[in-house]
């Protein structure tokens, strides 16, 4: 079997082979790469943009510019680009087409046209992104937006913010409704709701909790937009506005969508970790009504980014508490993470070595997030490098290196070629040690009082500690640079010149996309309708049925 995406059952080539058949595509699979392309060039954007800033903070005064506002602009595209265009796309774009559909066994996402809508919304939005590098009044005001600053000509196009953040918010919703039904009704004959993988559970619950609110974060820049442009004045205190009314919309928006990154990560390791492991899921219905959990609690703890905002102390308390509470469902999925781990038969394949590093660093942000939730501790370093770090360990290194374990894992059924195996583990350690290095010491500089998103410390630089920090940050910047290209330069030769894949499973999975499959699936995914038969579980690596095939129409006989 040939070709890119492979072929129908009856031998028709599922590639597109022009340009229009790309760009018109209905497949899901290839929409899923085209989420990928797009948030693999993301990540680039955002990478050059964290370098430049690293390499700026590399000494006292200024290394590549003295210019704040060109320093914000690097500063807003790295926040805005990496979670909006990067992470989210790709967990929520790439496996949630490439991956969960075959893993249910759909032949396709419940309603393909606008799954293709959804798409080229994203490539919009990242294209519009895009010219905020080009525009002479490009905007620089972080990827919050807060007002005041949002509000005056200093900060630059706010239009150009609003509307990107509005057009990803669309391709967001379209895409949430879309996984969302193809989960609830295009499940395969005899696959109940507690025999799908991890990773269709993850990015169901993440899909739900962004149609529950990303219409507030929608809202919330709309209106800035509205008073920016139209004189109103929904956050402009002069003629009876809050400016705390936006901090509170945005953040009841932004920090459940820590869970909508998080939770699918966590569920490309849950898949990766079990595999390698030969282990079933440890507490696997525990794991899902803990994954459930995270709708109702994200949707509680959106204060704790406001605690020095003048609120009354009992909120901060209420806050507090909730903040805490989320850690108990995140604790179990921990825990079961760790229990799937448990005298297993560990295979320490190249995914799996990127699966292992998301998971350690996962754990440093993990436990620096808990001081972090009480008010009291917060008042002393909130806007610091210590909330800086920890927000970076938790959700976009450990998160980067889930989305970038996935696509090793899911590589040989995207291409039909493997990635060499050194290569990709190489890779993975520079990766780790390199983020490490940027992001341990900025802890200590935090502690001592520096704060974020300043592009120099002249005040601090009779701080060894400070100063010490920032050198040693911008060494492990250069290993992590080099490392993410060595990655992407893997990535191109296993599927130029990499080795064939000779088994349509190569890494032992119980799961549909793998067992179910030819080597790449081809359109409709499956030779005929696939169904599970009774006692069927995708973490059963002991005497688990295989899957069984409706017959071809004219044929007759049992399952082939």
């Amino acid at each position: 079997m040939s070709g890119f995406m492979g072929h129908e059952p009856d031998g028709k080539p599922g590639q597109p082979k022009t340009v229009k058949e790309w760009v018109f595509t209905l497949d899901h699979k290839v929409i899923g790469v085209w989420y990928l392309i797009g948030s693999i060039a993301s990540f680039v954007v955002a990478g050059l943009a964290a370098t430049a800033m690293r390499i700026e903070l590399g000494s006292v005064g200024p290394d590549i510019t003295d210019n704040g506002d060109i320093y914000n602009l690097w500063l807003t595209m790295h926040g805005a680009v990496m979670i909006l265009g990067f992470q989210i796309p790709a967990l929520l774009g790439f496996v949630a087409n490439w991956a969960v559909p075959i893993m249910v066994g759909g032949k396709d996402m419940a309603f393909p046209r606008v799954n293709a809508m959804s798409v080229w919304l994203l490539w919009s939005g990242i294209l519009l992104a895009l010219l905020n590098l080009v525009i002479p009044d490009s905007y620089n005001g972080m990827w919050t937006g807060y007002p005041p600053y949002s509000l005056t000509d200093a900060v630059g196009n706010t239009a150009l913010y609003s509307s990107v953040v509005i057009i990803l918010g669309m391709s967001s919703v379209f895409g949430a409704v879309n996984l969302a039904c193809t989960v609830a009704f295009m499940r395969c004959k005899g696959m109940g709701w507690f025999q799908m993988p991890l990773t269709v559970w993850c990015v169901f619950t993440a899909n739900v909790i962004q149609l529950i609110f990303v219409p507030v974060l929608a809202a919330s820049v709309l209106l800035l937009s509205m008073d920016k442009y139209l004189g109103f004045g929904f956050y402009n205190p002069e003629v009876g506005g809050d400016v705390l009314l936006y901090q509170n919309l945005f953040w009841f928006y932004s920090h459940p969508a820590v869970y909508v990154i998080l939770l699918p990560f966590m569920g490309i390791l849950f898949e990766i970790f079990a595999v390698s492991a030969r282990n079933d899921v440890f507490n696997y219905k525990a794991t899902v009504w803990a994954t459930i959990a995270f709708i109702p609690v994200s949707s509680d703890v959106w204060v704790h980014h406001a605690y020095v905002a003048g609120l009354p102390d009992w909120l901060r308390l209420l806050q507090t508490f909730t903040t805490l509470l989320i850690s108990l469902p995140f604790g179990l999925l921990m825990l079961s993470l760790t229990g799937t781990m448990y005298r297993g038969a560990i295979r320490y394949t190249g995914p799996m070595w990127w699966a292992v590093g998301a998971f350690f660093m996962l754990i440093i942000g993990a436990l620096t997030g808990i001081p972090n939730a009480l008010s009291a501790i917060d008042y002393g370093i909130s806007d610091s490098y210590v909330i800086m770090s920890h927000f970076h360990y938790v959700m976009a290194v450990s998160g980067g290196m889930a989305i970038f374990a996935g696509v090793f894992f899911w590589f040989p059924k995207l291409t039909g070629r493997m990635c060499n195996s050194f290569m990709t583990k190489l890779t993975a350690a520079g990766f780790f040690i390199g983020m490490n290095i940027v992001m341990g010491p900025l802890y200590f500089a935090g502690m001592e009082g520096m704060p974020r998103r300043y592009m120099d410390y002249q005040m601090y630089a009779d701080n060894a500690t400070i100063v010490s920090a920032q050198h040693w940050s911008t060494i492990g910047i250069y290993i992590t640079f080099v490392s993410a290209l060595l990655m992407i330069v893997v990535w191109l030769h296993g599927a130029i010149a990499g080795e064939k894949a000779t088994s349509a499973n190569p890494w032992g999975s119980q799961s549909l996309e793998f067992t179910a499959t030819a080597i790449i699936p081809g359109q409709g995914n499956f030779p005929t309708p696939v169904s599970v038969p009774e006692g069927w579980h995708p973490y059963n690596f002991i005497d688990n049925p295989k899957p069984e095939f409706e017959p071809h129409p004219g044929h007759t006989g049992g399952h082939h």
